[in-house]
């Protein structure tokens, strides 16, 4: 039987004897430090959650006439 080759050891990823751990987000570079970041995967400012429904423009904009 054919043995697969041995892929090579993960760089190591620890500081300080703990795991990092990165925000969910592909675009976000951040490590998550705070318990409850790391148990939802996103921070303050990634989180899905966090974010209103509508963004406010700060438009304010006249009724179109007739209605």
């Amino acid at each position: 039987m054919n043995r697969p080759a041995e892929q090579p050891a993960l760089p190591d990823t620890s500081v300080g004897g703990r795991r990092r751990i990165q925000c969910k987000n592909p675009r976000c570079p951040h490590e998550l430090t705070d318990p409850e970041s790391i148990r939802r995967g996103y921070g303050p400012i990634c989180d899905p959650l966090n974010k209103p429904k509508h963004r406010d423009t700060g438009v304010d904009q006249d009724t179109l006439p007739g209605t």
